[in-house]
């Protein structure tokens, strides 16, 4: 595994956020062009899931910026030729989604996100999450807390989630991937109330402090969550597996295992939580 040195986090900080919104400029000029104009565009990749020129304008964006200016450190981004593998071993290294719900996006909906993401030692040390349809940005990280800006001449937000146990619980879930194994789950938590959302705008609306618990047993991919992760984790929130375990990154798989995003720690929601046996 390779060693780096990173420069401090609010100087990569500094990097990130406005790479981000850049790509998020790029992403919603061609949704008004193509999406909004009634003439969406796109092909199907091996795994079904669908590629725009949005996707590739932004991870262009990201992957050229991010090496400009850090150019020590591997930037694996979704649509990169390296996505599955090299990389990933590193033990610092960029973790991009450039542009994450793109089902979203072509649904003409406007939940989706710019997700950068800062890997150190298997975890998420920063992340970034513009939503190019609001200017939302967060950006975040278990060490410095976690920000919210609309505006960049805006004063950013600090955003805290509380933990006292919510009455009825309120229930992030996927418009696209509400699963069978989700929805028994979101059962047991008894009497809720459903909140839907795209991409990983679910981990950020909770960590403004819109929703309690997100559960999540379908398949995502380590692009997917990183950069949200560490905004929810930053405002005092947490994603563990369903054993309890934070979730890693750079693992041999790229997939992540089935999770749960909580304002509160897995001690205090273990009950609700059947790991398969």
């Amino acid at each position: 595994m390779g060693h780096i040195t990173r420069p401090p986090l609010n100087q990569l900080l500094a990097v990130a956020l406005p790479i981000a919104r850049q790509a998020g400029a790029e992403i919603n000029r061609i949704y008004a062009q193509t999406v909004l104009a009634k003439a969406p565009q796109f092909v199907t990749k091996s795994d079904q899931s669908p590629l725009t020129s949005a996707d590739l304008a932004a991870h262009h964006i990201i992957e050229e910026g991010l090496r400009l200016v850090t150019p020590d450190i591997e930037v694996v981004s979704e649509e990169g030729q390296d996505a599955h593998g090299i990389g990933r071993e590193q033990s610092i290294f960029w973790l991009v989604d450039p542009l994450d719900g793109t089902r979203e996006f072509l649904s003409g909906n406007g939940e989706f996100t710019v997700n950068i993401a800062l890997i150190e030692q298997g975890q998420p040390a920063l992340g970034v999450v513009v939503v190019p349809t609001t200017g939302e940005c967060f950006w975040g990280g278990l060490s410095f807390g976690s920000f919210f800006q609309r505006d960049p001449d805006q004063q950013p937000v600090s955003l805290k989630v509380t933990s006292a146990r919510p009455n009825p619980w309120r229930v992030m879930a996927s418009r696209s991937h509400l699963n069978d194994s989700t929805a028994a789950l979101i059962a047991r938590l008894g009497p809720v109330s459903l909140i839907q959302a795209g991409s990983s705008l679910k981990f950020c609306r909770m960590a403004q402090g819109q929703a309690d618990i997100y559960p999540r047993l379908s398949p995502t991919c380590e692009w997917d969550t990183a950069a949200a992760q560490a905004v929810l984790e930053g405002a005092g929130g947490h994603v563990f597996d369903l054993n309890g375990n934070r979730l890693r990154y750079g693992k041999p798989e790229v997939l992540n295992p089935s999770f749960i995003a909580c304002t509160e720690s897995y001690a205090q929601i273990a009950e609700f939580i059947a790991p398969p046996k």
